[in-house]
């Protein structure tokens, strides 16, 4: 009976996983690739991360803070590891968009943002610029 209860468990370990794998891939996301002691990337938290997650964008693309050197989610896959940081890449269906490499100041961040944005299957896009 033991080993009937732990099969049963591995299954839904395993359909669990399969969920969640499946639900990355079929997302958008805005990834940005930092790395400590980057003085962009906190410029970038201090200008626009209290407001990101308010925004249209942030509903569109939800924001993924990687560290350059910690490896993608399972079921991501981007055209080029990223050189600077910080790196924005937005991810749709686990595959790259576009990237934005650097942090441009606010002002320039944003309309690069909702360009990139724009080249998302679908998307009419009215941002916070």
């Amino acid at each position: 009976m033991r080993i009937y209860s732990l099969i049963a468990v591995a299954l839904q370990a395993l359909t669990l996983s399969f969920a969640l794998a499946s639900h990355a891939q079929a997302e958008t996301f805005l990834i940005m690739f930092e790395d400590e002691g980057c003085p962009y990337c906190d410029l970038w938290k201090e200008q626009i991360g209290p407001i990101y997650p308010k925004t249209r964008e942030a509903e569109i693309a939800p924001l993924m803070i990687i560290d350059i050197d910690d490896p993608l989610p399972e079921g991501i896959s981007i055209s080029s590891p990223p050189i600077y940081t910080p790196t924005f890449v937005l991810v749709h269906d686990g595959q790259e968009i576009d990237r934005l490499p650097g942090y441009p100041g606010e002002n320039f961040f944003w309309f690069l943002v909702d360009r990139m944005i724009s080249k998302l299957p679908d998307q009419n896009t009215e941002g916070s610029t």
